[in-house]
């Protein structure tokens, strides 16, 4: 398997589609505002909010995995953290896939207009165990009408994503902007929260952290984002049908070491090519590829071997059998 495939399916997990806007939301709320659920642990789902002109498909472009979206742009540079939360029980929800993408330091966004072509400020990722991901990228710039924002996707399932967007704490953004006028040459954002037409009916739940991180000149920034759920991906017609060929578990143990095993069941003989990949897109061995039996196996990988790094890794299961070819992703956590 190239490259290319690994992206098409690991980009939603073994439902490599983004659904038409129209479809998405058949779950959630009509309006832009937050729905407390005391009797769910205080779980509070996300405001649904537009695309915006700008989305792109993120799963159309080899470059759009990846933890770093800068490209060489200019700007401030921000480490953007976010967790992906269950509605249904206020847990983690891990292997779900974000995207993200925003204006440049002068509100340009890549792929439109003069821009067009270019890539920039756009990627995704998977989220860990902990139910996060990470993004390296750049602090984005504002123009007419919008207060200053990020938008993001959540896609739990084949049948279900959550869009949304969010902003930053006015003084923290003001200040950046005002210590850095060469990369900001527009200055300070001019738009009130309260008066962007997106968050003018609240946006509490969209309010990312802003602070300056240990290393000097950057800033860290936190979302936790609830969408609907039970602290595990959703099951849509793509995962339904994954079950009727295989069930692949989660390695364990994970985080993990120096080895991990993981377990998956086949429900009839199939070729299988189990494949680990970095969140860049790279791959880094296949670990089986063979004929097998119905029924349960494991698969045993040991990164001292490897010369794997401690970091995030994802790992693809592609089952074949006279069905059809069937695929599903998880990640995995090393550390030292």
């Amino acid at each position: 398997m190239n490259k290319r495939q690994f992206l098409k399916s690991a980009g939603m997990l073994g439902a490599a589609s983004i659904l038409p806007i129209g479809n998405i939301f058949s779950n959630t709320q009509n309006d832009n505002t937050a729905t407390a659920k005391d009797e769910q642990g205080g779980c509070v789902l996300i405001p649904v909010e537009t695309a915006g002109p700008f989305p792109l498909d993120l799963t159309e472009n080899l470059f759009y995995f990846r933890q770093d979206v800068r490209e060489n742009e200019p700007g401030t540079q921000l480490n953007l953290k976010m967790k992906i939360i269950g509605l249904d029980n206020c847990l983690p929800m891990q292997n779900v896939r974000i995207n993200i993408w925003h204006c440049d330091n002068v509100g340009n966004y890549s792929g439109y207009g003069s821009e067009a072509g270019l890539t920039y400020l756009r990627g995704y990722q998977i989220t860990d165990a902990n139910g996060e991901a990470e993004f390296i990228t750049i602090f984005p710039g504002w123009y007419p009408g919008r207060v200053c924002h990020i938008h993001f996707q959540v896609f739990v399932s084949s049948q279900y994503a959550a869009i949304s967007q969010l902003t930053f704490p006015v003084a923290e953004k003001q200040a950046l902007y005002s210590a850095s006028p060469n990369l900001y040459p527009d200055g300070t954002d001019p738009v009130a929260i309260e008066s962007d037409g997106v968050f003018s009916n609240g946006y509490i739940y969209q309010l990312a952290t802003l602070t300056p991180s240990s290393i000097k000149g950057t800033y860290d920034s936190y979302l936790e984002v609830t969408v609907q759920g039970s602290g595990t991906s959703g099951v849509g017609y793509l995962e339904m049908q994954n079950a009727k060929q295989f069930i692949l578990a989660q390695n364990y143990p994970n985080p993990c070491y120096e080895a991990t095993t993981i377990p998956f069941t086949l429900m009839h003989p199939s070729q299988v090519v189990l494949e680990l990949w970095d969140l860049t897109g790279k791959k880094i061995t296949t670990a089986l590829n063979g004929n097998f039996k119905a029924g349960a196996h494991t698969c045993e990988i040991d990164f001292n071997k490897l010369g794997v790094t401690p970091g995030n890794y994802a790992y693809q299961l592609v089952v074949t059998n006279s069905q059809g070819v069937f695929k599903e992703s998880k990640r995995i956590t090393v550390i030292k």
